[in-house]
């Protein structure tokens, strides 16, 4: 094998890599005509960036050897703030008080989890269900949609716009993607992250403060979730309050399948974007082809358990050929 192709096999986001070529060329194959459109590869990548801000942010949080379920409810959340306070607020400020919000949440999660020394999972999942239980609260299940002329708002357009026909959602998406690949892999907080999900004893006595860094991943990932749930209703300004239902799931199992392990230390922002690509065009091909419904998420559930089956294959076979 040249030695390029064993750089490449030896890429965390490798199998997430290889699965999205397969998906394309096997839904080129049965769909042509449906799946080889510019309508269609606009829908799918839009989709793709809005569950791939969740799916970098879960990254991020799994990478440091944690786990957040409650980034779809922090989305709806957020979603929601920023369409009921706009009315008051403005537009302008109606977004910093959400990305605000978003931050306060992910910073109760941190603190909860690592002051109250608590698993991650049972925390979440607790605040999965208080934060959208918030959400009924607040609105009491009714939500008001933009005015036009809030549509038509400078910062509306830029978070919900096109540019040069390529949604905007995207144009973010690849921008963030680029901040977090090089934070994760060319600065000192992304070593820290690495350290700490691989070995958070070893990352200690080595200086590096375990809280302070997973508090960071905590802080990205809501904030991501958050700025996700914006960039939706700026793209479509009508919302529920089932608004990110599940999301968390499926940014989990793009994660996961983009090359991220639960047991943490390794992983990548640039394996889970594509692990959204993946799921968002299944998704959207299943309906082409009237499936029923529950056959994308049997798909998730499959996936989910090969990519973790994989994962833990080249993992070990990347421990036997750096050793």
């Amino acid at each position: 094998m040249p030695e390029i192709m064993k750089r490449f096999s030896k890429r965390q986001d490798f199998g997430a890599i290889v699965s999205a070529g397969i998906i394309f060329v096997v839904f080129a194959v049965i769909d042509p005509s449906g799946w080889l459109s510019l309508s269609t590869f606009a829908n799918v990548f839009h989709f793709s960036a809005i569950l791939g801000f969740l799916a970098m942010g879960e990254a991020l949080v799994l990478i440091s050897k944690e786990i957040d379920l409650s980034l779809g409810s922090i989305y709806g959340l957020v979603g929601v703030a920023f369409i009921t306070l706009a009315e008051s607020l403005g537009i302008v400020g109606a977004f910093f008080a959400a990305m605000v919000l978003a931050l306060l949440l992910g910073g109760i999660n941190a603190f909860i989890i690592l002051r109250g020394n608590l698993p991650s999972m049972i925390v979440t999942l607790s605040t999965l269900f208080a934060y959208r239980g918030i959400i009924y609260v607040w609105t009491g299940g009714t939500i008001k949609s933009f005015s036009e002329a809030t549509r038509a708002h400078w910062l509306t357009r830029l978070f919900g716009g096109e540019f040069f026909g390529i949604e905007n959602a995207v144009v973010w998406a690849v921008l963030l993607l680029i901040i977090l690949n090089t934070i994760l892999q060319r600065t000192r907080t992304g070593n820290h992250l690495l350290a700490v999900g691989g070995d958070a004893e070893s990352a200690l006595s080595h200086g590096v403060n375990v809280v302070r860094t997973k508090t960071k991943a905590y802080l990205l990932a809501a904030g991501l979730a958050g700025l996700s749930g914006i960039i939706t209703l700026c793209d479509k300004p009508q919302t529920h309050v089932t608004l990110g239902t599940l999301m968390e799931l499926e940014a989990i199992a793009s994660a996961v399948i983009g090359g991220c392990i639960l047991t943490g230390g390794r992983g990548s922002v640039i394996g889970a974007l594509i692990g959204a690509f993946i799921i968002t065009s299944v998704r959207y091909e299943l309906i082409a082809l009237g499936a029923p419904s529950a056959w994308f998420i049997t798909f998730v559930g499959i996936v989910l358990i090969v990519a973790v089956l994989f994962n833990q294959v080249l993992s070990r076979w990347l421990l036997r050929s750096s050793a």
